[in-house]
């Protein structure tokens, strides 16, 4: 296996995918060894794509007052690590962002998971990162996070916190009820124990 340090360096310069991408390869993603929690999303979005720092939009805004955290602790990698199942943005279809491209998965995602040796807890939002990492890419993600106490503590699934769902959080009541506050508990105690 690559030492860490040349598997980073390599998906920072990678271009497998790029002549899909309407706006070019721009991989987008916050890795430490360290990371006790492991955000695993979909695909960085255009505003991300611009900025090069993950989550920095409205989606980000969202996600992070779902965890009860700060932006200096959400960016902080040796606590949070955030892999999308895709590192660059896919483009938008006709309704929202397209998929992320599966080749990202296939060439790097075992060797940066492998790398997270003190990995407590990993957030999976939505239905690319829920199929890949919790074998449930026949199920709606409704179902799936309603059965967030099956995969509990040590995998939680979310929706994605595009504003876009604001409409399945207003029919969902019992994700903000029960969901969040377990959520923000757990985030804190991950974050606040002494390593093992």
């Amino acid at each position: 296996m690559m030492p860490l340090k040349k598997i980073l360096s390599e998906i920072l310069a990678c271009k497998i995918c790029e002549a899909q991408l309407p706006h070019g390869a721009r991989p987008v993603l916050q890795f430490h060894p360290k990371a006790r929690i492991l955000i695993a999303g979909q695909a960085p979005g255009r505003k991300v794509h611009d900025s090069g720092v993950p989550f920095d939009d409205a989606s980000g805004d969202r996600l992070r007052d779902w965890m009860g955290v700060t932006r200096e602790v959400f960016y902080d990698a040796g606590k949070i690590a955030i892999l999308p199942m895709g590192f660059c943005y896919p483009g938008s279809g006709a309704s929202g962002d397209l998929p992320p491209r599966p080749e990202c998965a296939i060439a790097w995602r075992e060797q940066l998971l492998g790398s997270l040796k003190q990995l407590e807890v990993t957030l999976v939002l939505g239905r690319y990162a829920q199929g890949y990492h919790m074998n449930t890419a026949n199920l709606q993600v409704t179902e799936t996070v309603r059965a967030w106490r099956t995969y509990w503590p040590k995998v939680i699934p979310l929706p994605h916190p595009s504003p876009r769902n604001n409409l399945w959080i207003r029919r969902n009541p019992w994700f903000e009820a029960e969901l969040l506050p377990a959520l923000r508990k757990r985030v804190a105690e991950v974050l606040w124990q002494e390593p093992g």
